[in-house]
């Protein structure tokens, strides 16, 4: 059982940092949309990959999410 929870833990922890790294590209992208002068074309490609990474942000999370386990009081553990 031990091993089941630090596998969990290890994964989650991979999980947060990657999306710890894409939140900090969404964040990069929000500041160049920011910039005064961009262009349309510059503006759009930006917001293209955006999205992209929301979809890869809202992934990463579903699957952390199921992978997540309660703890009864009896101490079995059922999927939340």
């Amino acid at each position: 059982m031990a091993d089941h929870t630090e596998n969990m833990k290890t994964v989650e922890a991979e999980s947060r940092q990657s999306l710890e790294e894409m939140f900090a590209q969404l964040e990069d992208v929000i500041a160049e949309m920011e910039e005064d002068g961009i262009s349309l074309e510059h503006s759009f490609d930006l917001y293209n990959k955006g999205m992209g990474l929301l979809k890869e942000c809202s992934k990463s999370i579903d699957e952390v999410e199921k992978k997540v386990l309660i703890l009864d009081e009896d101490g079995e553990t059922h999927e939340f």
